[in-house]
């Protein structure tokens, strides 16, 4: 027989969770030198995959001041014999670098500009109203992204012809008002908005369009800033539609201009070609390390959903 205490204590809630808890098998967990092993290889990766991807800006920017002789010397060289800074006066010589750089100025900065107006408005509009038709509209709109532009360019290029534009920015600007991905981007943005806002915002008496103006915009500035870096970059740098569309030196855009250094038959001076390069990067360079915060922020928040 067991003694009243051997009973109190064996009716106990706590010995009874201990004893049922005593069994259950614990998930050892990975030391701490282990722990520190894979955060070290994660780091040492993304290391080298950086130096990967910087390797060839920077064998570009130091080929920009060797010798032309020197650019495809056998073993390569990193750093030029003799620092040359001609190359970059050359190309000020052998083009209007700065009437190419004026027209991508004018033709990225008014698509980007563009796009930020029909993106924006288009995003809320699918995150935020009710229509009929709204969700297969939406995914029209993302089935855009699987058609290359080299399956539209023909019939955009018979619609420029037809509007008489060719040899004009509008040729380049009007086609790319519109952005599926800008919209797929921004209404990811819009969605992480609480709806209490937006509740109060018409309780209080304003419209879609105040609401849209004075609350939505301010709340997706990281998303604007991410859309303004992707839209500026890609049409700065873009080649195949300017080659297409405009045939005279007063309408080129940058990239385009710069396979004139190249030559006949890529004959021309190497070295001019990449000081080129080098002075066509610089821009994006630097609105991109102005705004990284602001684009690391936006991707980040864009896959969230309220």
């Amino acid at each position: 027989m067991t003694s009243g205490r051997e009973r109190i204590v064996a009716s106990t809630p706590g010995v009874e969770r201990l004893k049922r808890t005593a069994t259950v098998p614990t998930v050892a967990r990975p030391a701490r030198w282990q722990r520190g092993l894979l955060d070290w290889s994660l780091n040492a990766l993304l290391v080298i995959g950086g130096a990967l991807m910087v390797i060839p800006f920077l064998w570009a920017f130091s080929t920009s001041f060797r010798l032309s002789r020197e650019s495809f010397s056998l073993p390569p060289q990193w750093l030029p014999t003799d620092w040359q800074i001609t190359n970059y006066q050359a190309v000020l010589d052998a083009l209007p670098f700065f009437q190419f750089v004026f027209n991508s100025f004018k033709v990225a900065g008014a698509i980007t500009l563009i796009q930020l107006v029909t993106c924006s408005t288009a995003a809320f509009a699918f995150s935020r109203l009710q229509f009929r038709g709204r969700d297969p509209l939406f995914f029209t709109f993302l089935a855009a992204l699987m058609v290359p532009q080299y399956v539209t360019i023909i019939p955009i290029f018979v619609i420029i012809r037809q509007l008489q534009l060719l040899d004009s920015h509008w040729a380049l600007i009007l086609p790319s008002a519109f952005s599926a991905f800008g919209i797929f981007l921004l209404r990811q943005f819009f969605l992480t908005i609480p709806r209490d806002l937006e509740d109060a915002a018409r309780i209080d008496g304003a419209g879609f369009f105040e609401i849209y103006w004075r609350i939505m915009l301010p709340l997706v500035a990281p998303a604007l800033v991410t859309l303004t870096i992707f839209s500026f970059n890609y049409h700065w740098n873009e080649f195949f539609r300017p080659l297409i569309f405009l045939t005279t030196w007063d309408q080129m855009t940058l990239p385009l201009g710069l396979t004139i250094l190249r030559g006949y038959l890529g004959t021309g001076n190497t070295a001019a070609v990449m000081a080129g390069v080098t002075m066509a990067i610089a821009p994006v360079l630097a609105v991109f390390l102005l705004f990284q915060r602001y684009l690391i922020e936006g991707i980040t928040l864009t896959g969230l959903k309220e």
